[in-house]
């Protein structure tokens, strides 16, 4: 694993390399998850291996396995160094889920402050170390206003309920807004080695000294394939979700990951890829 570092709002240190709960669930396909042994097993390895940044949300829940409870079975008391990042806003409710982001349940200022309380309650926390004001929908063309919700958060942060706030699904135009209403801790996005087109948002975030998290770092529901990848990973004797954790890692030291696996040895491999060190010649060659 990388020994590199990055500071969540300046004073939460973690490594590179972190976990998301999301698959220990089966959350949002209804995806077979692993065993409750099994989640409980991964989430204590991840932090024997140094993992210390794990990603999850209250709504990563389904059919009675919730990530928040796994992770409070697995770990607490919480090793002092432990960050956990989750989130609040769209996809909240389910049933909301195609409407615009200002109208969605989940979105409101009620809503909002629920979300941070199911959180708080199922993880067993007094605060949250990093919420993220995650935006809904696919289609990210349209902007929406941040101003109430991020006031909203600023506020439950002032009650002592929240500690740094980042923001998920965003466009470029919501970043801008949101580094004007709060200081933004960090940016969660779609981003890989085929999807870059938040490449401007990566470096912006780098130049302000926020994370860059990419969700789908190795393409999600539709795993990178390329013929440049097979060659890459073959020179290293690695996999091709290695090579893509890897490019990440090289293309900005404020990218954080947070590959999700209900495997353990997907689990294993993927903090791995910490250590692997891509060449100039690799990064040409995969960026094409």
């Amino acid at each position: 694993m990388t020994t590199e570092r990055w500071a969540f709002g300046g004073d939460l240190s973690v490594a590179r390399v972190g976990y998301g709960a999301m698959k220990l669930t089966g959350w949002p396909r209804g995806d077979e998850p692993p065993s409750r042994e099994t989640a409980l097993t991964i989430l204590r390895r991840a932090v024997e291996l140094g993992v210390n940044h794990i990603d999850t949300s209250h709504y990563y829940s389904r059919d009675g396995v919730a990530a928040n409870e796994l992770i409070w079975e697995a770990l607490h008391p919480y090793p002092d160094d432990l960050v956990i990042v989750t989130k609040v806003g769209a996809l909240v409710e389910g049933s909301d889920t195609a409407l615009p982001a200002a109208e969605m349940t989940g979105f409101t200022p009620d809503g909002l402050r629920r979300g941070v309380e199911a959180n708080l309650r199922s993880l067993g926390v007094d605060r949250l170390d990093v919420v993220n004001l995650r935006m809904g929908g696919h289609d990210r063309s349209q902007t929406t206003s941040l101003t109430v919700p991020l006031e909203t958060l600023l506020a439950l942060r002032e009650e002592g309920l929240i500690r740094h706030l980042g923001i998920s699904n965003v466009t470029a135009e919501e970043f801008a807004e949101a580094c004007k209403i709060a200081p933004i801790a960090c940016v969660q996005n779609l981003y890989n080695l085929s999807r870059r087109d938040d490449d401007p948002l990566v470096d912006a975030c780098a130049a302000a000294g926020i994370a860059y998290v990419p969700f789908f770092p190795v393409g999600g529901f539709q795993p990178l394939t390329a013929e440049r990848l097979d060659a890459v990973a073959a020179r290293h004797s690695a996999t091709v979700p290695q090579v893509a954790l890897a490019w990440l890692l090289a293309r900005s030291p404020n990218i954080l990951l947070i590959p999700g696996t209900g495997s353990l040895a997907h689990l294993e491999e993927n903090i791995a890829a910490g250590a692997l060190k891509l060449s100039a010649e690799d990064i040409a060659e995969l960026v094409g």
